[in-house]
């Protein structure tokens, strides 16, 4: 009998793709600056492996949750800029058809985590979804894939969750 894997097996494993989701969820991102590919991936680590009692069961839930963390760091990191600006309110983000995946400001990726947590309440697979395609960078496919669903359903969830995103952080609400 094996012994399950333990985070750190999950992460020796997942190391190489851990790298590529943090490089192009930061490359959306790149002129914020918030942080770089191997801080990502390093500061990620770091919460997995302090997670009390989590042991991932295959390769697709420790995906799902080191989506859940780099949004945590990534959020993190955007408060601790905002919390750095000397006298200005955040800067509000302009809303188009492709909100989420151009927005670029540290306020636009608080905006949009507030958001996340009222859709997560609402609908826990939506924002599954924006999780993994948002914040871990995956394609469409590999979202499709992680989730067991098919690419048609990942559409219609993915546009369904991008209004519903849209329309919560809307200025002036």
């Amino acid at each position: 009998m094996h012994d399950p894997p333990t985070p750190s097996d999950r992460f020796a494993d997942a190391y190489d793709e851990l790298r590529r989701l943090a490089h192009a969820q930061l490359h959306r991102h790149e002129r914020t600056g918030l942080l770089d590919t191997t801080a990502l991936v390093h500061e990620s680590w770091l919460r997995v492996a302090q997670a009390e009692g989590f042991t991932p069961e295959d390769k697709r839930h420790f995906l799902f949750y080191a989506a859940k963390v780099m949004r945590s760091v990534i959020v993190d990191h955007a408060r601790a800029r905002n919390a750095e600006r000397r006298g200005g309110d955040l800067d509000r983000t302009t809303l188009n058809s492709r909100i989420l995946e151009n927005v670029t400001m540290e306020s636009g990726v608080l905006r949009i985590d507030e958001a996340l947590d009222l859709l997560e309440a609402a609908d826990a697979q939506l924002a599954r979804i924006v999780e993994l395609r948002f914040f871990a960078g995956l394609t469409a496919d590999e979202t499709a894939e992680a989730l067991d669903i098919s690419p048609r359903t990942l559409y219609r969830e993915w546009e369904k969750a991008r209004l519903i995103l849209a329309d919560a952080i809307r200025p002036g609400d």
